[in-house]
C-alpha cells in the first residue's frame, strides 16, 4: 500500500532525479562533440556517480509519512542519508580505480549535479 502523503516528496524527487540525468546527458554529449571522449566519459561518470545514490535515497527517504509514522520519517531519512553517502564513497572508489578519468570535469559536473536540486525549483513548478 503506497501512503498518499508521501505521493509529493517522490514526485518532486523523481523530477529532481529526471532532470539530473537530461543534465549530465546533454553535458556529456556537447562534451563529446567539443573536447572529446575522455571529457565525456569523466562527465558520464560523475553523473553516475550523482546520480546512483540521490535515486537510492529518494527511494529511502520517501518511504513513510505522517504523524502517526514520524519516528520511521525520521529513521528512513537518516538511513537514507548514511545509504547515500556511503554508495558516494563507493562509486568513487571504484570510478577513479577503474576508469581513467580527468579530474577537472569529473569533479565539475560532480558539483554542479550535487547543487542542481537547490535550483530545480525554479524549473519545476508544482
Amino acid at each position: 500500500m503506497i501512503n498518499k502523503l508521501t505521493i509529493a516528496g517522490r514526485r518532486l524527487a523523481w523530477q529532481q532525479n529526471i532532470l539530473a540525468i537530461s543534465v549530465v546527458l546533454l553535458c556529456s554529449l556537447l562534451s563529446y562533440f567539443i573536447w572529446g571522449l575522455d571529457h565525456a566519459k569523466s562527465i558520464l561518470t560523475a553523473g553516475v556517480v550523482t546520480i546512483i545514490p540521490n535515486i537510492v535515497f529518494a527511494l529511502k527517504a520517501f518511504k513513510y509519512a505522517g504523524a502517526k509514522s514520524s519516528k520511521l520519517v525520521v529513521e528512513s531519512f537518516f538511513s537514507g542519508v548514511k545509504l547515500k553517502m556511503v554508495l558516494t564513497a563507493l562509486l568513487f572508489v571504484l570510478a577513479f580505480k577503474f576508469l581513467v578519468l580527468l579530474p577537472i570535469p569529473f569533479f565539475s559536473m560532480f558539483c554542479f549535479v550535487m547543487a542542481l536540486p537547490l535550483v530545480t525549483p525554479f524549473f519545476i513548478k508544482q
